[in-house]
C-alpha cells in the first residue's frame, strides 16, 4: 500500500517536472508577524504535497458520515502491555508388559510479560519501542500497520523456563481402571519455546467500518458499523529441551527432544464497531480459521534405555557404545534401572520425522475500546489466539493473549 502511494507521488512529480525545475531555482517567500522574510525550500513544498496527497487518499477511501479522518495525522502513544503464554505438551506411552497405557502432560506458563513503551507514526503506520518490566519473561517483539481496507500484525516471542506442571494418568487396558496424578516439577534443564505470528486481514466494508478506530486510533468511528473480514495467518514455533539432564522426559516422549511446527491458516470473521456516544467506540472481532498447511518436524534421540518394568536381577553388565548393546546382548535397559552418573547412559541422534497432519481449527478473538476528545485519546485492547497441532501420540497446545492500555495525542 505504502509502496503504491510512493510510486503515484513520483509519477505526479515527474509530470510536473518543468514547473518544479523552474521553482527549484526560486524561493517561496513568506512574511512573519514582525515583517521578517523567511525562505522555504522546494523540498519542503514537495513534502507538504506528498502529505496532502496521502491525506486526500485517506479521506477518499472512507465515508465521512461513519469514519472521520483527523486533520492532525501524527500520533504519539504511550502504552502499557501485559502478554501471557501457556504451552501444554502431551504424550502417550504404552507398557505392553503390564498391558497398560499412560498419558502425561507438561504445562509451561512463563511469568506475565509486562512492558511500557511508546508508538510514533503517521496515520496508520509507525514504529514502536517497549521495555520489559518483568524478569525471566523472555523477549517479545511486535509490529503492526492498518489502513482502510487492511491490517497487518507481527509478533515474536522467545522464552525459557524450568517451572512446569506435570499431569499423568495410568490406565489398565483390560479393566479400564486407572489413576491420576498432578504435581509441580522443576525441569533439570531449561525448556526453550519460540513462536512467530504473522496476521493480515482484509475489510470488505472499509468505507464505513475501521479496525484502526479501536486499536490504534488513526481514525475516529462516528457511527456504529460492522464488516466481514477475510484473514490469513502464518504461525511457526519450536519446543526444545535438548539437554541430557532432561533425558527422562525425552524417553517417555518417544525420544523427541525438539519439535518445530509451521502452520498457515485462513478464515472469515466479523468485526463490529459500536458507538454509544460521540468519541467512544467498542470493537469486537471474532475469526475462526482453518489450517491449510500444517507441518511438524520432530527431532529424536535413540537411547539404551526404554520404558519397561524393572527386572529383579540386573544382569546387563557394561554398555558397549560401538555395538550399541549391553554385555548380555540386549539393546535396551529398563528406565527405572538407569544410572546416569556411572556413564552407562548413552543417547544418539536419529533421522528427524516430518509429518503433515490433518486440518486444525484455531481462533482469533479481539476486543478494543477507545475514547477520543480534542486531540487526545485513550484506549484498551485485548487479543486471544489459540494454536494446536499434533502428530501421532504427540500434541501441543499454545494459548497466546495480551491486554494493552494506551494514551495518545495527535500532532
Amino acid at each position: 500500500m505504502m509502496i503504491g502511494r510512493v510510486i503515484v507521488c513520483c509519477l505526479l512529480f515527474s509530470l510536473n517536472a518543468a514547473a518544479q525545475e523552474q521553482s527549484a531555482t526560486q524561493e517561496h517567500v513568506t512574511t512573519d508577524s514582525v515583517g521578517t522574510e523567511k525562505s522555504e525550500s522546494s523540498l519542503m513544498v514537495r513534502l507538504r504535497e506528498v502529505q496532502q496527497y496521502l491525506d486526500d487518499k485517506a479521506r477518499g477511501k472512507v465515508d465521512p458520515l461513519y469514519i472521520e479522518v483527523p486533520d492532525k495525522p501524527w500520533r504519539v502513544i504511550l502504552r502499557y502491555k501485559e502478554n501471557v503464554v501457556d504451552v501444554d505438551y502431551s504424550q502417550s506411552v504404552d507398557f505392553p508388559e503390564y498391558n497398560e497405557h499412560a498419558d502425561w502432560e507438561l504445562c509451561f506458563t512463563p511469568p506475565v510479560a509486562s512492558s511500557v513503551g511508546f508508538w510514533v507514526g503517521y496515520r496508520g503506520t509507525g514504529f514502536s519501542y517497549s521495555k520489559s518490566l518483568t524478569k525471566n519473561a523472555g523477549r517479545y517483539y511486535s509490529i503492526s500497520s492498518t489502513g482502510a481496507k487492511y491490517g497487518f500484525n507481527f509478533r515474536l516471542r522467545r522464552f525459557n523456563t524450568q517451572d512446569a506442571e506435570f499431569n499423568a494418568e495410568d490406565r489398565n487396558l483390560d479393566t479400564g481402571v486407572g489413576s491420576k496424578e498432578s504435581t509441580t516439577v522443576n525441569m533439570p534443564a531449561p525448556v526453550w519455546i519460540r513462536s512467530t505470528y504473522i496476521n493480515g486481514y482484509y475489510v470488505f466494508n472499509g468505507r464505513r467500518y475501521s479496525q484502526a478506530a479501536a486499536y490504534n486510533q488513526s481514525v475516529i468511528q462516528r457511527h456504529s458499523a460492522g464488516s466481514l473480514l477475510l484473514g490469513a495467518t502464518w504461525y511457526q514455533s519450536s519446543f526444545d529441551y535438548d539437554d541430557i539432564k532432561n533425558f527422562v522426559y525425552m524417553i517417555i516422549g518417544h525420544g523427541i527432544y525438539r519439535a518445530k511446527v509451521h502452520q498457515a491458516n485462513i478464515g472469515v470473521g466479523y468485526g463490529y464497531n459500536w458507538v454509544p456516544l460521540r468519541g467512544l467506540v467498542v470493537n469486537v472481532m471474532a475469526m475462526p480459521t482453518i489450517s491449510v498447511y500444517d507441518r511438524v518436524k520432530a527431532y529424536k534421540y535413540e537411547t539404551n534405555y526404554k520404558m519397561a518394568p524393572i527386572e529383579a536381577v540386573d544382569d546387563y553388565g557394561d554398555w558397549n557404545r560401538e555395538t550399541k548393546t549391553w554385555a548380555n546382548g540386549k539393546t535396551h535397559k529398563p528406565l527405572l534401572m538407569a544410572d546416569v552418573n556411572n556413564g552407562q547412559f548413552d543417547y544418539w541422534e536419529v533421522e528427524p520425522e516430518v509429518i503433515y497432519s490433518m486440518m486444525h481449527f484455531n481462533l482469533d478473538l479481539r476486543l478494543g475500546i477507545a475514547y477520543n476528545w480534542s486531540n487526545y485519546f485513550i484506549g484498551a485492547q485485548a487479543q486471544y489466539n489459540n494454536f494446536n497441532y499434533k502428530s501421532d501420540n504427540c500434541k501441543v497446545n499454545i494459548f497466546d493473549a495480551y491486554a494493552r492500555l494506551s494514551f495518545g495525542v495527535r500532532l
